[in-house]
């Protein structure tokens, strides 16, 4: 649920804050993704919320990537709430708590007409997050029951996390385009992942679209030519995964090797104002985990 907002008003301050890499550089555009399963299927459980914001800074932009690294600098903070399916007495064999708090640079050129996506953050996870706290005094307030995982949650931990995404948009025609692409993490949780996204409409054509961790639905940074129209999205990913902090070995929960998100979305662009919406099918990510999910995602963006 919404049990992430007051650490992300946080990192959504830092990231403004960052200063610019070098002084010409100016603010290209900004781009964020909220994503929560009370907007998918309503069940409040395992990946249950994320929010993600990036900030994109440049010499300029015009409607392609740059031929080197480190020309257009992404300065990224997000947050996830992994939970149990129940706050209060859970099964033994179900996920622990876990909250993580993120902040890192990344950077996208273009090389040998590839999409390239480097970059590392820094991922802290456990109580020193503040995510915990703040969702037992929401309970407390609204006189829900006190959520007694948070006392088992993930330890406080940092993780230096390395990303990097590869992929390649081929053109179906005039209002279609393909993208595959390929992904390995190192880090906090370490895994490839190859998949695709497929856009019917104008969305990303000469914008710079930015994927959002926890789903893999991705969302425009940098807004290219503006054209009133209606998008819809399609896209899937499978990854073999490493290891995770997030499932630790010596738990009754045991991670499962495999991955698989399926997703779908609708976004508007009109005049001064563009929305999306999107859905995401999460598969298993533990062996007992007895079915996936469902997080819905949105964007809203609003010029005056």
């Amino acid at each position: 649920m919404l049990n992430f907002v007051k650490p992300l008003l946080i990192a959504a301050a830092l990231l403004s804050a960052l200063p610019a890499v070098a002084e010409d550089r100016v603010t290209l555009g900004w781009g964020r993704m909220f994503s929560n399963d009370a907007i998918g299927d309503g069940k409040d459980r395992w990946r249950t919320g994320s929010y993600q914001v990036s900030r994109v800074r440049g010499f300029g932009w015009q409607g392609g990537l740059p031929d080197a690294p480190g020309e257009l600098l992404e300065f990224r903070a997000s947050g996830q709430l992994v939970a149990p399916a129940n706050l209060v007495s859970p099964p033994v064999t179900d996920r622990r708590y876990a909250a993580m708090l993120s902040f890192g640079m990344h950077t996208q050129y273009d090389w040998r007409g590839n999409d390239v996506s480097l970059g590392a953050d820094l991922v802290l996870t456990g109580p020193q997050t503040g995510i915990s706290n703040f969702q037992k005094w929401i309970h407390n307030m609204i006189g829900l029951p006190k959520p007694l995982v948070v006392d088992h949650q993930i330890g406080n931990g940092i993780y230096p996390t390395f990303v990097a995404e590869f992929g390649r948009t081929m053109a179906v025609n005039d209002r279609m385009s393909l993208r595959p692409f390929v992904e390995a993490q190192a880090g906090v949780e370490s895994f490839v992942r190859v998949g695709g996204d497929l856009v019917i409409g104008t969305l990303g054509r000469d914008d710079l679209m930015v994927r959002d961790g926890a789903t893999g639905q991705r969302y425009r940074a940098v807004e290219g030519t503006r054209d009133q129209s209606l998008s819809f999205v399609l896209g899937g990913d499978m990854a073999q995964v490493f290891d995770t902090a997030l499932l630790p070995e010596s738990g009754l929960a045991t991670r499962s090797e495999d991955r698989s998100r399926l997703r779908a979305g609708v976004h508007w662009q009109g005049q001064k104002a563009s929305a999306f919406y999107g859905v995401t099918y999460l598969s298993p990510e533990f062996d007992q985990q007895p079915t996936g999910q469902l997080v819905g995602s949105l964007n809203l963006n609003l010029k005056f």
